[in-house]
């Protein structure tokens, strides 16, 4: 199976509109004139996905410290999002790309039909609303937050 092509950095961020709680949403433009991390990933719960977002959990002051918001999103529901948010004590938004299913991924290259989960991809967005920079990892592997935190300084 192949991995999919990310959108490529200097193209405008497709927009979107998606579920963090039950009754609360969050789009892209909520963050006009901020920067933004999307990251998004196969599954709550799984063992990798588990480690990535705890990484990034763990990191979320030097996140601060360059100016950028980090936003996970999966296909997951909300309910399951916020069971995982509380497991692991993140303190990030989690985005339910629920119903329908993968929208907002399909439009970030990121979904994975044959599997029906998104793909390990990660996505820096400027202040303007461009792509920074962008990455997917093979889903067995944590990418990590080096290539994040490059990009984010580079936009310094």
């Amino acid at each position: 199976m192949t991995r999919s092509i990310p959108l490529p950095p200097g193209m405008k961020a497709p927009d979107f509109r998606l579920k963090c709680t039950p009754d609360q949403e969050i789009s892209l433009g909520d963050f006009r004139g901020q920067r933004l991390v999307l990251a998004f990933y196969p599954a709550d719960f799984s063992p990798v996905c588990s480690s990535e977002m705890a990484l990034y959990n763990e990191i979320l002051p030097e996140f601060k410290k360059l100016n950028a918001t980090v936003l996970g999103i999966s296909v997951d529901s909300i309910w399951c999002h916020l069971a995982f948010a509380e497991k692991n004590n993140l303190r990030f938004p989690l985005l339910a790309d629920f119903h329908p299913k993968g929208e907002v991924s399909r439009k970030y290259n990121a979904y994975r039909e044959d599997a029906g989960d998104s793909e390990r991809a990660l996505y820096v967005i400027d202040k303007q609303g461009i792509i920074a920079w962008s990455y997917i990892s093979p889903v067995g592997i944590n990418p990590g937050a080096d290539g994040i935190l490059n990009a984010l300084e580079d936009l310094n």
